[in-house]
């Protein structure tokens, strides 16, 4: 087995009361490609602060390969899409190390063209950033992280709220960067369009509640460990499918559209 990027031991973090995230262990290697599950308020975020450096751990051990280069793509949500810039010079404030000068030289537009192109966006590098699609704004991000040339790329809820169509392509994008050998973390709540669909998962409610697989973690009973309310876990085209348990006296089982799609 390769040497791993990164290794989380026993890793509790907390913002001044009760821990978010107490004694997670996580190992990533190259190559490897983990999505992290968890409801609102589990440590998902913290987790991959802690992965950061950006959220200091108040006990365990964050360790990194040396020089390992990790890009990070946050919650759409959070950024200010008004900001008056453009694709191109959104992805080129990712360049912030060993500049000489304040403009960007043309071996470094030349670099940010073959990313947009990598990632189907070369024609909107001109384009405001206000004027971009749910998933174009997503691959922008990816760009500005792509662009620090990283070995682990992480991603906090990549597909949360864009459509399925968005999702699909979000999905496959990072599988081919996945194979291209790039090593990804992500976290998402979206269990059946994201989750299911990943080689390898962690379910986390302020502890780590299951690693594996999904056919070995999306389980009943991790994932009400996990979500505190009975699931029950169905086959579908060989994946597993989540789905909600509403009336236990009735034991009827109501399978929501958007997530059966």
């Amino acid at each position: 087995m390769n040497a791993p990027l990164l290794r989380l031991e026993r890793v509790t973090c907390s913002y001044g009361g009760k821990p978010v995230v107490a004694g997670a262990d996580l190992e990533i290697h190259p190559g490897d490609f983990c999505g992290i599950v968890g409801p609102s308020g589990s440590g998902k975020t913290t987790l991959l602060r802690a992965v950061l450096g950006t959220v200091r751990p108040a006990a365990g051990t964050v360790w990194r390969a040396p020089r390992l280069a990790i890009g990070y793509v946050p919650q759409v949500e959070t950024v200010n899409w008004n900001f008056p810039v453009t694709v191109a010079e959104a992805v080129l404030m990712a360049r912030t190390t060993g500049r000489r000068l304040p403009w960007a030289s043309g071996e470094e537009r030349r670099e940010v063209a073959q990313v947009l192109d990598r990632l189907g966006i070369g024609d909107l590098g001109g384009r405001h950033i206000r004027e971009l699609s749910g998933g174009q704004q997503q691959r922008v991000f990816i760009a500005r992280a792509l662009l620090r040339r990283p070995q682990l790329l992480l991603l906090d809820e990549p597909t949360s709220g864009v459509d399925v169509r968005t999702r699909h392509d979000v999905l496959h994008l990072l599988g081919d960067l996945n194979a291209d050998g790039l090593a990804i973390v992500l976290t998402t709540h979206d269990l059946n369009g994201m989750a299911a669909h990943l080689p390898w998962l962690v379910c986390l409610n302020t502890e780590v509640i299951g690693v594996g697989p999904p056919r070995e973690v999306l389980t009943p009973s991790v994932l009400e460990r996990t979500y505190g309310a009975p699931m029950e876990v169905l086959e579908h085209g060989g994946m597993p499918v989540v789905v909600d348990r509403y009336d236990g006296s009735a034991n009827v089982i109501r399978l929501r559209r958007d997530e059966a799609s």
